[in-house]
């Protein structure tokens, strides 16, 4: 069990007013330096017991009581406050208490409470009871008075430093706030300044963005342009070319005027000439199809075989000599659903591309099946032993129109728009076609497509037309040209052609003369409606792109008529399929495309039923597909005849 603390009391004061606080203050500071406390331990002490004066005076029986305490070898200074009610000093002092003298506590004493405030005292060279005894003497006698009068000189001392210090704070203060100025008129100018370099800089956005709207401006006018271009040249380039080709075509004939083996030679040339040159005007206009989005793929089960009999065919005849073009049989049992048109095209652009430059060894075409975690994939490889590409130039090649210079070009001539127009095509197909190439060691070329290509919404007849498939749906060309059961001869008595270029009638009315007993031309297309109602035919030909009336304006005319409305009208037109407004065609009998024209495309047009009047429905892509047996003739010369 542990002693109990001893205890020398000093003096207790009776705390009523405000000089009683002084009081106190005054014998706290005395007794602190007759016990040894000395410099900030004794301001602290002094300062803590006056503010808890303060703070508790008008408690009731309020009183402080100053005394040494030992316990075991700690000896303190003790002031306690005790208070007859539940009041209790703010919280900031007991913290402040706290931060500042080694002890002070809060404790309940009877009906009230009791405030410990104490600072440790250095060891006392006497007894403790001694040291009481001298404090007490010092309370006692005229010391207080003196330590009354050091305590106001102290407080006077502290109050000028405080003074001295509030003046050295406002002065910096006053400094502070003058730089702070300083660099507000700073960061106001610099502020200025960046507004106007922001506003200078906002004039030149707004400058750039009216500048770039021009150009965008000027790009969709030339975008226009280019495609008003290609409208163009689809007629005017087609119309002539088309006509090169039927009358080389007439010319070769085996019932025209024999020619002499030179001239047959020359005559071919001139008709692989045209095909080449229409082939390149196709390639052109599929192009600028695909950049403005109206080249659209029409998907469906494709036929590989005939595919690759058809490729091998075409291109044998050009492959150097020494050069082996293995193309193969045996195809995979997977069906491969896809746009057949746009297929044969890339094929037989990557196979031409490699033959064009390989002059011995082997240009080979490998066909693989693939399952992937995106779908099952067809991918067609094609690798020569030719000439190569220089690696810097592997990326360029698909640049339209762009050609690798060097010694292996020459005598090679080309476009420069098979690669991009054979990687074109196969993104349409939702493909990809890759390119590696070495120089001197051959390239090597895979199309990737998938191995079915779903039908997009809203398809109807082929978008694009191929060198081998027809330009148009339902227009599948006889191997043979179709005669007239029976008789052997024409199978109409009469026709009309209205078309307003000489050269192409040039080369098709033997044609027609073939499938009619007779034929008028109408070249000025005003006069077409006149010429139908006085000739009453058995079939008009009808051109759609010739000057004044158009052949939309001449078919609404005849349509209109009752005296022609009944006449069957077959379109022949050198432009796409996909640029046919076949709206403005109802009741047509079907649309023949120039570039392959024969007299059994004639034939077959000839043998289909008429189409349904304007009035009862429009004309659709059906409609071409119709094949029936010949309908009887309406016109009055055909009764005639009968």
């Amino acid at each position: 069990m542990s002693a109990r603390p001893s205890v020398y009391e000093l003096i207790t004061v009776v705390l009523r007013e405000g000089g009683d606080v002084v009081a106190l203050r005054r014998c706290t500071q005395s007794a602190c330096r007759a016990a040894g406390l000395k410099g900030s331990v004794l301001v602290r002490l002094t300062t803590v017991v006056s503010e808890a004066g303060e703070h508790l005076l008008g408690a009731a029986r309020l009183t402080a009581r100053l005394s040494l305490e030992q316990d075991g070898a700690a000896v303190r200074l003790a002031v306690r406050f005790g208070w007859a009610e539940a009041r209790r000093p703010p919280r900031t002092l007991l913290t402040a208490a706290e931060r500042l003298l080694d002890e002070s506590r809060l404790l309940p004493a009877g009906d009230g409470h009791e405030l410990l405030l104490a600072q440790r005292l250095p060891a006392p060279t006497a007894s403790l009871g001694e040291l009481a005894a001298d404090v007490r003497g010092r309370l006692a006698d005229g010391d207080a008075t003196a330590d009354l009068v050091d305590a106001l000189r102290t407080q006077n001392r502290q109050l000028l430093a405080a003074l001295e210090e509030s003046q050295r704070q406002q002065e910096e203060l006053q400094r502070l706030n003058a730089e702070l100025e300083e660099t507000n008129a700073g960061v106001v100018a610099l502020y200025s300044e960046l507004a106007s370099e922001l506003e200078e800089t906002n004039s030149g956005v707004v400058a750039l963005y009216a500048e770039l709207e021009d150009k965008t401006r000027q790009l969709e006018r030339a975008d226009a342009y280019k495609s008003r271009f290609w409208a163009n040249v689809s007629h005017e380039l087609r119309s002539p070319v088309n006509s090169v080709i039927a009358l080389a075509r007439l010319l070769l004939d085996s019932a025209a005027d024999p020619l002499t083996d030179e001239q047959r030679r020359q005559v071919s040339l001139v008709q692989a000439s045209g095909s080449t040159l229409l082939a390149l005007v196709d390639e052109l206009l599929d192009i600028a199809k695909a950049e403005s989005g109206r080249l659209e793929p029409h998907p469906a089960e494709v036929d590989l075989r005939s595919l690759l009999h058809q490729l091998r065919g075409m291109l044998q005849g050009t492959a150097q000599p020494g050069v082996d073009l293995r193309i193969p049989d045996r195809v995979p049992l997977r069906p491969l659903v896809t746009d057949e048109v746009m297929l044969t095209r890339i094929l037989r652009n990557v196979l031409s591309n490699a033959l064009k430059f390989t002059v011995e060894g082997r240009v080979a075409l490998e066909i693989a099946e693939e399952e992937r975690e995106d779908g099952d994939r067809f991918v067609f490889r094609v690798q020569d032993t030719g000439v190569g590409i220089p690696a810097e130039e592997l990326e360029r090649v698909f640049e339209e129109f762009y050609q690798v210079r060097g010694p292996h070009q020459r005598g090679r001539a080309g476009t420069g728009l098979g690669l991009p127009y054979a990687r074109r095509l196969t993104e349409l197909l939702g493909g990809r076609l890759r390119l590696d190439s070495e120089v001197g060691s051959g390239t090597r070329v895979a199309v990737e497509i998938p191995a079915r290509l779903d039908r997009r919404p809203g398809d109807g007849t082929a978008a694009v037309t191929g060198a081998e498939p027809a330009p148009y749906p339902g227009t599948a060309r006889p191997a043979e040209p179709v005669r007239p059961t029976g008789t052997g001869g024409p199978l109409v008595g009469s026709v009309v052609i209205v078309d307003d270029d000489e050269t192409f009638l040039a080369g098709v009315r033997p044609l027609l003369a073939a499938v009619a007993g007779s034929v008028s031309v109408v070249t000025d297309s005003g006069r077409a409606e006149a010429t139908v109602e006085r000739e009453h035919p058995d079939a008009v030909f009808l051109d759609l792109g010739m000057p004044g009336l158009d052949g939309y304006e001449v078919h609404r005319r005849l349509a209109a008529n009752p005296a022609t409305a009944a006449v069957p009208v077959v379109v022949l037109t050198a432009l796409e399929a996909g640029d046919v407004d076949r709206s403005r065609l109802a009741g047509v009998r079907t649309v023949l495309n120039k570039s392959r024209l024969i007299a059994a495309d004639l034939a077959a047009a000839l043998h289909r039923p008429q189409a349904a009047p304007a009035a009862d429905r429009p004309a659709t892509p059906a409609d071409a597909e119709q094949a029936a047996t010949p309908a009887p003739s309406t016109s009055p010369r055909a009764k005639e005849r009968r």
